[in-house]
Parts: C-alpha cells; sequence; structure tokens
C-alpha cells in the first residue's frame, strides 16, 4: 500500500510534468511557427524582388552569355527561373542545383499557388525553397525559386529546446521538494489526529484532540473527531452506568433469596414457614423474570433494527380493548379509568409493541394515582399524526426529575422503594418503542394536580399508485 505522503508527492510531479510538457510544446511549436513564417515573409519577398529584376533585365530569356545577362546572374545568386514544365531555364551563380519538384507540387505552382517546401542537403543543412509562379496576360511565362538556409532556425530551436529542458529539471526539483514540505504541511494535524487515536481506550475516552492547524477543513475535522468521542463517551458511560444499575437491581431480589433460604434452614420450621419462605422467594423470582425481560427488550432495541414489524394498524380498537382489561385493575386500585377517543387515521405500527407501550403509560399512571383519582386514556388526530395522552391525578413530578423520567433505572419518586416502584425500565422500553415506530414521547406536570404523557406516532400514508 502506497503512502498518502507518497502518493501526494508523485502526484504533484505528475501534474508539474503535464504542465511543463504542454508549456514546452506549446513554446516551441509557437516559435517554430514564428521563425518559418518569418523566414517564408522573407524568400517571398526575395522573390518578387528577383522576379522584378528579371524582368526588367531580359524580358525573354535566353541561353546566350552576353553581359547583361552575366550580371542578372551575379544579381540573382541564389535564383532559379524554371519553365511552366520544371525544366531549368536560368540559374544564379551561386545556385547548386536542387531536386526538381515533385509532381504534386509543380501541379499546384501550375495552378498559380505560391508553394514553399523544405529540401534536405548532404550535409545536413536544410533549404526552405519558394517556387513563386510569374503570369503575363493570365498564361505562366515561368517559374521562379528562391531559397534560404535553416541553419539559424534549427540551431535557435534547439537551443530552445535545452533551454526548456533546463527549466523543466529545474522546475520539477523544486517540485519535489516542494512537495514534501507540501505533505508534512498537509498530513501534519492528520500525524496529530492518528497519535491522539492511539492513545484513547475506555478509561482514557476524555482525551481531546487540539489542533494549531491553519485550514478550516482539519479545524473541522479536530471538532467532528472530539464530538465524536464525546458521543462514544457519553455511550461507554451510559452502558457502564447500565450495567452497574442491572448488577445493582439483581443483586437486591438474590440477596433477598439467599437471605430467606438460609434463615429456613438455620434450623426446622414448620410447615407454614417454609410456604412463606417460598412464597417470598417466588415474589422475587418473578421480580427476577420481569427484570430480565426489560433488559432483554432494551437490548433489542439497541440494535441497528428495531424489532418492530410495522404495518397498517388501527389505534382505536386496541385501546378500547385495553382499557376494558385494565379497569378491572384500576377498580382494585379504587381509581377510575376513562377513554376518550376520536376518529384518528391509520398509523404503521406493531400492535404488540404499541400494546406494551400503552400497558407501561396506563400501569405507571395506576400506581401513582391515589384511590379516588382518576386515569384518563386520550386518543385524538392532530396535525396529519395520531396522539395518544394518558393523563392522571397523581402528585405530578418534580421539575428536576422530568429531563430524566426516560432514563434507564431512573426512579422520579424518590421516596418508592424497588418494591412498589418497579425496576424504573418501563418509561425507557415506552421511548424506545415510540422512537421505533418514527415517533415521539415526551411529559407535562404539575406538582399537586398530576401528569400526562403524550405519545406522537405518524399516521400511515398509502403509497399513491399512478394511472396508466
Amino acid at each position: 500500500m502506497v503512502a498518502f505522503r507518497t502518493h501526494i508527492r508523485r502526484s504533484a510531479l505528475a501534474v508539474m510534468l503535464v504542465l511543463l510538457t504542454a508549456f514546452a510544446v506549446l513554446i516551441h511549436a509557437g516559435l517554430s511557427n514564428l521563425l518559418y513564417h518569418h523566414i517564408d515573409s522573407e524568400l517571398l519577398a526575395r522573390a518578387q524582388q528577383e522576379s522584378t529584376r528579371v524582368e526588367t533585365k531580359t524580358g525573354t530569356l535566353t541561353p546566350s552569355e552576353d553581359d547583361e545577362e552575366h550580371e542578372l546572374r551575379e544579381a540573382a545568386r541564389f535564383t532559379v527561373v524554371l519553365a511552366p514544365t520544371g525544366a531549368v531555364m536560368w540559374k544564379g551563380a551561386a545556385v547548386v542545383v536542387r531536386p526538381s519538384l515533385e509532381a504534386s507540387v509543380l501541379a499546384d505552382v501550375q495552378r498559380g499557388r505560391t508553394v514553399y517546401d523544405t529540401v534536405a542537403t548532404p550535409n545536413n543543412d536544410p533549404i526552405r525553397r519558394i517556387s513563386l509562379p510569374i503570369t503575363r496576360g493570365g498564361t505562366m511565362q515561368y517559374i521562379l525559386q528562391t531559397e534560404s538556409s535553416l541553419r539559424l532556425v534549427q540551431d535557435t530551436l534547439r537551443l530552445l529546446l535545452l533551454l526548456l529542458a533546463g527549466l523543466a529539471a529545474a522546475m520539477v526539483w523544486a517540485a519535489w521538494l516542494g512537495s514534501r514540505w507540501l505533505a508534512r504541511q498537509a498530513l501534519t494535524p492528520v500525524e496529530v489526529l492518528t497519535a491522539t487515536a492511539e492513545q484513547i481506550s475506555v478509561p482514557s475516552l476524555k482525551t481531546r484532540v487540539v489542533l494549531d492547524a491553519q485550514y478550516e477543513e482539519f479545524e473541522r475535522l479536530a471538532r467532528v473527531f472530539n464530538a465524536m468521542l464525546d458521543r462514544l463517551h457519553t455511550v461507554f458511560e451510559g452502558q457502564r452506568q447500565f450495567v452497574a444499575d442491572a448488577a445493582h437491581e439483581i443483586q437486591t431480589p438474590l440477596t433477598v433469596i439467599k437471605g430467606t433460604i438460609e434463615v429456613a434452614l438455620h434450623k426446622s420450621r414448620s410447615a407454614d414457614e417454609y410456604r412463606d419462605a417460598l412464597v417470598t422467594n417466588l415474589g422475587q423470582v418473578e421480580r427476577l423474570s420481569t427484570l430480565t425481560r426489560s433488559l432483554l427488550i432494551l437490548a433489542q432495541f439497541a440494535g441497528d433494527r428495531p424489532p418492530v414489524k410495522l404495518v397498517p394498524l388501527s389505534l382505536e380498537p386496541m385501546v378500547q380493548e385495553l382499557v376494558k382489561e385494565l379497569t378491572v385493575l384500576a377498580e382494585d386500585r379504587k381509581v377510575r379509568l376513562t377513554l376518550e377517543t376520536h376518529p384518528v387515521p391509520l398509523v404503521l405500527g406493531d400492535a404488540g409493541r404499541l400494546t406494551q407501550l400503552l400497558i407501561n403509560l396506563l400501569d405507571n399512571a395506576l400506581a401513582h394515582t391515589p384511590p379516588e383519582g382518576e386515569v384518563t386514556l386520550r386518543l385524538r388526530p392532530e396535525n396529519g399524526q395520531v396522539v395518544v395522552e394518558v393523563d392522571d391525578t397523581g402528585p405530578g413530578i418534580a421539575p428536576e426529575h422530568l429531563p430524566h423520567l426516560f432514563e434507564r433505572f431512573y426512579r422520579g419518586d424518590p421516596a418508592r422503594d424497588r418494591e412498589s416502584g418497579g425496576a424504573g425500565l418501563g418509561l425507557a422500553i415506552v421511548k424506545e418503542i415510540a422512537e421505533a415506530h418514527g415517533g415521539s414521547v415526551r411529559t407535562d406536570s404539575t406538582l399537586g394536580k398530576g401528569s400526562v404523557f403524550t405519545v406522537t406516532l405518524p399516521s400511515y400514508r398509502p403509497p399513491t399508485v399512478n394511472s396508466p
């Protein structure tokens, strides 16, 4: 696996090489075109000047060697005059015989076009040549050729390549050194995060990253990392407290069972005394079973997939049946249990889990409502949602307890012992079930007047079917 630092340096070099190559190609091509255009312009000007001189001196070219033609040959030393067919009619004094024009090039000249071509020489000194058609009265009379050496152009381009190569080497070396510095600057915060992460363990979750970074992205990364540590610390502390509370809750009935058995075995007892010991132990076993079931439920809801099967469900028949069943329990406690319902839409819910939610709320309300009190269950629609309220006339809950009511093992009434107050998991289960259905639960309470637990559930919206 390649280190990210190495990847940064290689990427920087690759980008630099691509840019330098593109720059060198553009500079070389641009200067080459400019030089060749300059040479071609000079050749055209010279050819036009020579054509005027030839026309002035000779009028009609003949192979005679009189003084006037000799003077012309000396003046136009690098000029060649060709017949329209490509045959040499006349040449300057310093002209070296070059390869004749190719058929395609000659055809272009015969059509009246000025043609440039490059001719190789035995000494590798390329020659730039122009072929200029001379016409008179719309008819081509002859072809005038003149040439110029390309040595200066080649030397200039060769020197340019050397300069570009040297510049590229220097810039690549500078890029390599610069990329090392850049990688070190960029990865220093990552190394700090790595070192901090290596030091973090469950006992040291309070460790936080302090980055002196100049870049906004790394500061945000440090904030997110610290926020993640805060969440982990909260989760671990919650789990530690949960395990401690669960162990404490389990320890109490086990201690009672052990003490009862030890007392029963200390000496011989009557049948009634043994029966009382068994009844006491049975009550503690039932308490352990209830606690275990509640812990298992909370453990199931702690996973990624809550244990609910959501189907379209009508709540009205469910609450009516539930109130009917719990009326006997309410009467036994001398509490009046009433139901107020309004037509509500369907919800997407799990009937078993929602029944458990309502039982927990109603059992909690009945347990905290004094005799001759009243517990009311309301079902009503609100803003496209379904609202379930459990209202009691109990003593109410102090404001400092309200934010903690749905925490595990929390008891809002410190005066109630474990025997009468349960394990403190019922409302925590209510919260988990409500949130698993996409809803929420809240509490409003006034001391001396009672409490209202409100569960809000989203209504079921059937999928729309597109008509054909």
